[in-house]
């Protein structure tokens, strides 16, 4: 892959001489002639108002704010669908953008955003690919050429696969860049905590004052806790009764699935037929399942429960993404699981389809 380009070392230097200890944002949004605009951070998955001020013939200033490093902040208007993502630091910022398209803004005096916009632009020719690959497996698809359709999706597969590795590629090829740590947290949801920590080892150390990094360290804490050969930490919640259930309850048997999910989740739904197939196949052996809901609503989950056959114990706490046990065990996705022994070991992580039949009748010597 050709090695990534970015502002010259001149232009940082530059920037480091003119910088200064507030930032002022002077923009203009065409379409909009008057109104508020705010400016907002994303904090634990919600946005956050920061600052605001008034529109006065498609113009608004937003100063005196003051920014402890280079971050993504989010501008928004009364009225006006969707949002713009960019990169605040402290200095003078100049903004355009568009009442259509507010994503669509372009930004001046920014060296980290001009730096997050040359990582997009390369990234465009492979989204450009995955739309192209898309439209063909669909009219596969609608032409009955299931075959065709399979293959497109296996290239787009590896389209995703080259992403990771441009994602990836970028932090390696830019440790001080305020970019990177935006990046590892969006691909760090697939990655074990050794893998992000040794991307956090090679960054600057500039950037382990960011909240990301702080955040992600966290997270490979939790991740180096729940291991394959580590101990499943034990937990409460209430089965569907109202009846405290632990973890520690419920092993005994050769093999228990921790199987995290929700009534909201397509992959789980589509997963739960093939976990109900390993158990009914493999219960009487020595197989059981455990399953913890992400939902947030208790008729849906119950709901769920019955018309997919989960005949197993089910417990939540109906706290959605903030399940105790989902941030105890560093769930960022489902359908995700754990394998355990009948002594609580974690033996294997996030095995499905028949990728778990073939564990379960390995461990069990079908």
């Amino acid at each position: 892959m050709k090695k990534l380009v970015f502002l010259s070392l001149v232009t940082v230097l530059l920037f480091s001489c003119n910088s200064q200890d507030i930032y002022n944002i002077k923009g203009s949004i065409e379409g909009v002639n008057d109104g508020t605009v705010y400016l907002q951070k994303r904090e634990s998955g919600k946005f956050v108002k920061i600052d605001s001020a008034q529109i006065n013939d498609e113009n608004f200033e937003i100063e005196g704010g003051s920014v402890d490093y280079p971050s993504s902040y989010y501008l928004s208007v009364d009225g006006v669908r969707g949002y713009m993502m960019f990169f605040l630091e402290n200095n003078e910022l100049t903004i355009k953008t568009y009442a259509d398209s507010l994503f669509a803004g372009e930004v001046e005096g920014s060296v980290s955003h001009d730096e997050y916009s040359a990582y997009n632009e390369g990234l465009e020719p492979y989204y450009e690919r995955n739309r192209s690959l898309f439209q063909q497996s669909r009219d596969a698809q609608q032409a009955g050429d299931e075959e065709k359709a399979a293959e497109l999706n296996s290239q787009r597969e590896a389209v995703f696969d080259e992403i990771q590795e441009y994602n990836l590629n970028f932090i390696k090829e830019n440790p001080a860049s305020y970019c990177s740590p935006e990046i590892l947290r969006s691909v760090a949801y697939s990655m074990s905590g050794e893998e992000i920590e040794s991307f956090i080892d090679n960054l600057d150390p500039k950037l382990m004052e960011t909240k990301i990094i702080i955040d992600l360290n966290e997270r490979v804490e939790k991740l180096k806790k729940v291991a394959i050969g580590k101990k499943a930490p034990d937990f409460t919640q209430n089965d569907p009764d109202g009846n405290p259930v632990s973890l520690s309850d419920v092993l005994g048997p050769d093999l228990l699935l921790l199987d995290f999910w929700a009534a909201w989740c397509g992959p789980c739904r589509r997963e739960n037929p093939n976990v109900v197939a390993v158990y009914n196949e493999f219960h009487d052996k020595g197989f059981d399942v455990f399953g913890v809901s992400l939902d947030r609503e208790k008729e849906d989950w119950l709901e769920a429960v019955e018309a997919d056959g989960l005949v197993w114990t089910q417990v939540s706490d109906l706290n959605y993404w903030n399940n105790e046990a989902a941030q105890l065990y560093a769930v960022s996705s489902i359908p995700s699981n754990f394998l355990l022994d009948s002594e609580g070991t974690i033996i294997a992580k996030n095995v499905r389809g028949d990728d778990l039949r073939k564990k379960v009748a390995e461990i069990l010597g079908e």
